[in-house]
């Protein structure tokens, strides 16, 4: 079956510009989002409302161009940076206030990630009320598909939830639409718990993975927001939950929560996870999906990371706002050998892709009718300026992200040889979990119960991700022992496999680094700032919302 075929159906029942346009608004109910009474008239108005809160993920889950979770989960560590580059990227200095760490309670953009997570959590909260008061006849559906209905969407609400908790830490856990009007926030412990018993309470009656299942929260999801959680909880709870972590890893390596593809296991290479065809890949576990060709729903991300002009250097439709760089020095932490460096990032002269000849800047920027060079500093390099920091880029600066692959919509000559166009061209997923990040979950789950060294199942655990990065001439020396595989060098491994995938704030505070660690031009900051504040404007809509210690 042809992948999303359910958010096609979706996008013919319910209005497109709703389902596909309203996540650019953040003028909604926090806490709530209502749906007419004389909805659920028959299956495919239930299978619309169910599949809502998918749509709107797309806005706050991934880097779509909007101040959602992914953000402050990534700007605010030691790898990705939004610079002002010449007269672009300033942007009222929210970029500096996450690299720096000197955000405020008031800040728009961490209110505008907390309205559009809580409006996500309001469309999970609206059908299953709406679902659970509905008799199957009414709808039109079994009571099996009514049951995986509710476990669904009981099990995305969790992961709403835990993604808010990761962020803000003590937040209020509302479960019925509009009840109470003003709930107060709960100790992190205590939404940690509330998550916890959730997915444990659901994810047997949840579907498990499969193509039909694609870009929809399953059992194999459920089981991924369990190794987060358990790896996690030293941080969120105070108790560590290590036994818990590997137990949860293993049913997901077990195939127990199913797989979208056969059976679960890590892909071969290093870009089926990440290509246009990763609907494909045998590794993914949960992701936004995207069907451009059937349903307009395309990838937001091009808008965080691509030039300008990338359009020629990938031989697309679609460019971006020169944003988001990799910090200096990142680049060179990946091995020359390593495939990664050269595959999921851009540095050096850039050429177009129809025909391999210079890709040019254009619109009167610094480099205005020379080749595009993505180069390893951010720094006035046209004036010859030494000077680097957040406010000193110009349009070249910084290694960009090519991680993910969007396809082409034209033929190309890549490295002599002619590329046809990509028919799957702008319907690249994006993946919130995969299989091998639980393998790095489940390997520093096992370091950290024998104090820090890394077991030989644990080395084999990080050996078989690693090696795809490698060829075979190359693999032999850069192969982990239990002598080399210490926690640092499993955080720095961390960095160069999930580069751009959400974590790495997480993994820098559970690695203690976060507060305490200078990189390019950030200093260590104080430990409050492990969490983000409750933003002031809900405070002030809500007086029952406390504020998190070390912010006003």
């Amino acid at each position: 079956m042809k992948r999303y075929k359910k958010i096609i159906l979706a996008v013919l029942v319910a209005a497109p510009t709703l389902l596909l346009n309203s996540c650019s608004k953040l003028d909604q109910p926090i806490y709530d989002q209502l749906i007419a009474d004389n909805f659920y008239n028959n299956k495919n108005e239930v299978l619309s409302a169910v599949l809502r809160p998918y749509t709107h993920a797309n806005a706050w889950v991934t880097p779509s161009g909007q101040d959602g979770w992914w953000r402050p989960a990534e700007l605010s560590g030691d790898q990705l940076a939004w610079p002002t580059k010449g007269r672009h990227g300033e942007d009222g200095g929210k970029w500096k206030r996450l690299h720096y760490h000197t955000w405020l309670s008031d800040d728009g953009p961490l209110n505008n990630a907390w309205v559009l997570m809580y409006w996500g959590m309001g469309l999970c909260n609206s059908p299953i009320e709406n679902l659970e008061k509905k008799s199957i006849a009414e709808m039109g559906i079994t009571q099996a598909e009514k049951d995986a209905y509710i476990a669904e969407l009981k099990l995305f609400r969790a992961f709403h939830y835990l993604k808010l908790m990761d962020l803000f830490g003590n937040i209020p856990v509302v479960t019925q639409v509009g009840v109470p009007a003003k709930p107060a926030t709960l100790p992190r412990a205590q939404v940690f718990a509330f998550v916890e018993k959730e997915i444990k309470e659901n994810i047997d009656k949840a579907p498990k993975l499969s193509r039909n299942m694609i870009g929809r929260m399953s059992q194999a999801g459920a089981y991924a927001m369990l190794v987060e959680l358990y790896l996690n909880a030293e941080i969120w709870t105070g108790t560590a939950r290590w036994d818990d972590c590997i137990a949860a890893a293993n049913k997901l390596i077990a195939g127990d929560g199913g797989a979208q593809n056969g059976t679960m296991q890590l892909d071969p290479n290093i870009t089926d996870p990440f290509k246009s065809t990763n609907d494909l890949s045998k590794e993914v576990i949960f992701s936004i999906a995207y069907e451009f060709a059937k349903a307009s729903f395309q990838p937001s991300w091009t808008g965080e990371f691509f030039h300008f002009q990338q359009d020629q250097i990938y031989g697309g439709a679609r460019n971006g706002n020169d944003g988001i760089v990799v910090v200096p020095g990142n680049f060179t932490k990946y091995e020359d050998e390593d495939l990664r460096k050269r595959t999921w990032l851009l540095e050096g002269p850039m050429v177009r892709f129809d025909n391999g000849q210079p890709a040019l800047a254009r619109g009167g920027n610094e480099y205005d009718g020379q080749q595009i060079v993505f180069v390893d500093n951010i720094r006035k390099n046209k004036t010859g300026s030494t000077v680097s920091n957040m406010s000193e880029g110009e349009e070249n600066s910084g290694v960009r992200f090519n991680k993910y692959k969007l396809g082409n919509q034209v033929a190309g000559i890549v490295n002599g040889v002619a590329v046809p166009i990509d028919q799957n061209y702008n319907n690249t997923d994006w993946n919130i979990y995969r299989l091998t990040w639980v393998y790095f979950a489940k390997a520093e789950a096992i370091m950290r119960k024998n104090g820090g060294v890394a077991t030989a199942e644990a080395v084999q655990l990080i050996n078989d991700c690693k090696k795809r990065a490698f060829t075979d001439a190359n693999w032999a020396t850069r192969a982990y022992t239990p002598g080399t595989l210490t926690l640092n060098e499993l955080l720095s491994e961390r960095g160069r496999e999930f580069i751009f995938e959400g974590f790495r704030r997480n993994d820098l505070i559970r690695f203690g680094k976060f507060t305490t660690e200078s990189w390019w031009d950030h200093t260590p900051s104080a430990a409050f700032r492990n969490l983000y504040p409750i933003p002031q404007v809900q405070r002030t809509l809500n007086e029952n919302l406390a504020q998190n210690p070390g912010y006003n």
